[in-house]
C-alpha cells in the first residue's frame, strides 16, 4: 500500500480581496459544472528537470495563487443555491509530495490526476487548484497539476502558462472577474444585457420547436464521443479564409451549418457558437473564464458554399456581439420558448490554426460511449492539433443518431471542397 503523501503548506499574499456576484463568464461555467456533476478539471502531468527542488515547485504554486484572482476564490451559497464569489487576499494551500516507490513515476503522477478527476471539489472550502510532485529515490521527477475550468478558459490558460514560464511580475492586465461583475451590474452592463436579450428573443420566436429528426431508436449507451481527422477540411478552410477575408473559424462554422442542413434537413440552422469574448475592452489577457455560447440563425438551403459563407459573414458579427450576457436571465428567457437549442460549435484552436497542413487521409473513430456524464444533443469542437484539423463530436443519442453525426462531420469536408 503506497505511503500517504506528504504535505507542504504554501502561503500566499494576493493583495486584492473582496466578494460579490459571479461574472457572466463564471455563471456560464458554473452552470456547466452543476449540469455535468464535475469540477471540470484541466491540466495533467509535466516532467520536472533534474535537480528540481520542493522550494522551486512551491514558489510556482505561490506565484499562481498570488497573481491570479480566480485561484484564490471560494464560493458561498445562498439557500437557493445562488453562488457568491469570495476572493481572498492571502491564505495557504497544500502541495503534496507523493513517493512513487518502485512504480514508474510518470504513471504514478497520471494515476494521481485520475484520482483527483474522480474526486469532487468543494468550491466552498477548497481552492480550485490541486498540485503535487512525484518523488523517486529522493529525486523529484514529475509535477501533477489540475485546475478547475471555473478558473480559466483556454485563452486565459495560454496567458497563464506564458506568464508562469517567464515569472512575469508586471501588474496583471485587464479586469478580473470581480471587476467584470461590477461593470456588468452597472447601467452600461445592464443595457448590453438587455440588448442581448432582445437579439436572442428575435431568433427564439422564429425557431421551430424541434431541431433534430426523431432517432427512432433507443441507442445505448446514450452519450457518444467521436473524432474526425480531416487534413482536407483544414486546407479548404484556410483557402476559403484567404479568398474571402473571413476567419477560418467562420468558414468552419458555415461548413457545419451547411452539413447540418444537408444531413438533417433543418433550415434555418440554429447554432450556439462558443465565443471567447476576448475582443472586448480590458479582457484580452485576463486569466479567467470568459467564453459564452452565443446564438445564431443561418439560412442554409440553396446556393453554393461561397453564398453560404456570405450569409455566415452577415450573421456571425451580431452573434458574437451578443454572446455576452447574464446566464441566469438569458436562461429564463429561453425557458419561455419550447425550442431545442442544443447544437454547439467551439473552435478551441490556439497557435495550431496558423500552422501548415499537409494533405492526408480523413478518418473518423468513436472514442467512447457512456451513460454519464450528460452531453448536449450535439457539441462539435475544433481541436488544437498541429499539422492537421481534428473535430471532436459529443452527442446525446436520444436526440441524434451516432451515424448521422458522423455523416455531418464528413459532409463538412465534401461541402467545403474548393
Amino acid at each position: 500500500m503506497p505511503a500517504a503523501p506528504e504535505r507542504v503548506s504554501v502561503g500566499f499574499e494576493g493583495g486584492t480581496a473582496g466578494e460579490g456576484p459571479l461574472s457572466w463568464g463564471q455563471l456560464e461555467n458554473w452552470s456547466a459544472i452543476v449540469k455535468q456533476g464535475t469540477w471540470l478539471p484541466l491540466g495533467g502531468v509535466k516532467p520536472l528537470p533534474p535537480g528540481t527542488t520542493v522550494d522551486e515547485v512551491a514558489a510556482e504554486l505561490r506565484y499562481l495563487m498570488t497573481r491570479y484572482e480566480p485561484m484564490r476564490t471560494l464560493l458561498r451559497f445562498a439557500p437557493d443555491g445562488t453562488p457568491t464569489q469570495v476572493v481572498y487576499g492571502s491564505g495557504e494551500i497544500d502541495l503534496e509530495i507523493v513517493d512513487a516507490g518502485a512504480a514508474d513515476p510518470g504513471e504514478a503522477a497520471e494515476k494521481l490526476c485520475d484520482a483527483w478527476r474522480a474526486k469532487q471539489l468543494d468550491f466552498a472550502t477548497e481552492w480550485p487548484l490541486r498540485m503535487a510532485i512525484v518523488r523517486q529515490n529522493d529525486e523529484l521527477t514529475h509535477m501533477a497539476v489540475l485546475v478547475s475550468h471555473f478558473v480559466t478558459d483556454a485563452a486565459g490558460a495560454l496567458t497563464m502558462l506564458t506568464e508562469v514560464a517567464a515569472r512575469t511580475e508586471t501588474p496583471v492586465e485587464g479586469l478580473p472577474p470581480l471587476a467584470q461583475a461590477h461593470w456588468q451590474a452597472s447601467p452600461a452592463g445592464r443595457r448590453h444585457n438587455a440588448a442581448a436579450q432582445r437579439y436572442w428573443d428575435e431568433i427564439l420566436r422564429t425557431v421551430p420547436p424541434r431541431r433534430f429528426p426523431p432517432t427512432g431508436n433507443s441507442t445505448k449507451p446514450r452519450y457518444w464521443h467521436g473524432e474526425y481527422t480531416s487534413p482536407a477540411l483544414g486546407i479548404a478552410a484556410r483557402q476559403w479564409a484567404q479568398s474571402t477575408g473571413l476567419d477560418s473559424s467562420t468558414v468552419l462554422l458555415a461548413a457545419f451549418a451547411g452539413a447540418l442542413h444537408n444531413v438533417l434537413g433543418s433550415d434555418p440552422v440554429v447554432i450556439r457558437p462558443m465565443v471567447s469574448n476576448r475582443f472586448r475592452p480590458g479582457l484580452a489577457r485576463v486569466v479567467c473564464t470568459l467564453a459564452q455560447a452565443g446564438l445564431l440563425s443561418l439560412p442554409a438551403a440553396a446556393g453554393d458554399f461561397a453564398e453560404l459563407l456570405g450569409r455566415a459573414r452577415r450573421v456571425t458579427m451580431a452573434a458574437y456581439k451578443y454572446a455576452y450576457f447574464h446566464h441566469g436571465e438569458m436562461q429564463r428567457l429561453m425557458d419561455r420558448y419550447d425550442v431545442e437549442l442544443g447544437c454547439y460549435f467551439n473552435d478551441r484552436r490556439g497557435p495550431s490554426r496558423d500552422e501548415p497542413i499537409e494533405p492526408g487521409e480523413s478518418a473518423f473513430r468513436w472514442v467512447t460511449a457512456q451513460d454519464a456524464p450528460a452531453f448536449e444533443p450535439l457539441f462539435v469542437h475544433i481541436d488544437d492539433v498541429p499539422g492537421t484539423l481534428r473535430l471532436s463530436v459529443y452527442l446525446d443519442a436520444a436526440h441524434l443518431d451516432p451515424a448521422a453525426a458522423e455523416e455531418v462531420m464528413r459532409e463538412m469536408e465534401r461541402l467545403s471542397a474548393p
